[in-house]
């Protein structure tokens, strides 16, 4: 693929320096293959170079899980918060476990307001269970991204005009397959600098809370738990009489085998 889309880019610019002739003798197309290499050191500059950026770009990211008293009033001053300082609620999931119940929140918040809203919300806690606070570099990455987005789109304005100057049906298809694949390339990473660019302008927030709605045993007294210990030794006795009840059957079985192995060695002693 990369022969291919030399060729067609030599041919190009040998097309360019011709003049519009399209019979050229050797001298000048050796002079179009010259100038063609040095384009190419140039395009793999272009692809290799790493120009400074004004700042560095940082994803940024935190956990917070903590528990609160009032878990209502809790998610009413969490959404205030985020309105406040410009934020937008992501996701709001709720639920109830064993013995509490929670929330959790997913805020996108812009980076520029990212940890007044994180001190925000602290001042609320008195302690948290867990809380992350995460930052990523991703300035190399956004870099070479611009960097090879800027080559590719060189490489199909070439492949532009060599369209233009095309005659046969089989040159077209050849040139529009491979414009085809500058295409989807430059598509996929346009696609990556936008998520990039989005992460680092709105930092992700995910905030759980709960509250503790049931007592554990621990928290049960003396006489209540040998209240629970004769209750259960009761259970425990009625399962049994009831198991053996089950049993029955077995027991009938059991009697008769007994009966005739006794009448048989009645029988054995008096022969």
């Amino acid at each position: 693929m990369k022969t291919i889309s030399t060729l067609l880019f030599l041919f190009v610019l040998a097309c360019s320096n011709g003049g519009g002739n399209e019979n050229y003798d050797n001298e000048t197309t050796m002079s179009a293959m010259d100038v063609a290499e040095e384009s190419a050191v140039i395009q793999q500059r272009i692809e290799n170079a790493s120009p400074e950026l004004e700042d560095q770009k940082i994803i940024k990211t935190a956990r917070l899980v903590f528990e609160t008293p009032d878990i209502e009033n809790t998610h009413q001053k969490i959404l205030q918060l985020a309105s406040q300082h410009k934020g937008l609620v992501q996701s709001d999931n709720s639920g109830k476990d064993y013995n509490r119940i929670y929330k959790d929140l997913t805020v996108r918040i812009p980076t520029e307001n990212f940890q007044q809203f994180i001190n925000a919300i602290s001042e609320e806690v008195k302690y948290f269970d867990q809380r992350t606070i995460s930052r990523q570099d991703v300035s190399e990455e956004f870099v070479d991204l611009e960097a090879r987005l800027k080559a590719k789109r060189i490489l199909e304005e070439r492949y532009l005009e060599l369209l233009k100057k095309a005659n046969k049906v089989e040159e077209m298809l050849q040139i529009e397959r491979e414009l085809s694949n500058i295409r989807e390339e430059i598509e996929a990473r346009q696609g990556r600098l936008q998520y990039l660019q989005n992460q680092v302008a709105m930092s992700t927030v995910n905030i759980e809370f709960y509250k503790t709605t049931a007592e554990t045993g621990i928290t049960q007294s003396y006489g209540q738990k040998m209240k629970n210990a004769f209750q259960g030794g009761w259970n425990g006795i009625s399962i049994f009489f009831l198991g053996i009840l089950y049993l029955w059957p077995l027991f009938l079985v059991a009697i008769v085998i007994v009966i005739i192995l006794r009448i048989f060695l009645k029988r054995r002693k008096k022969n």
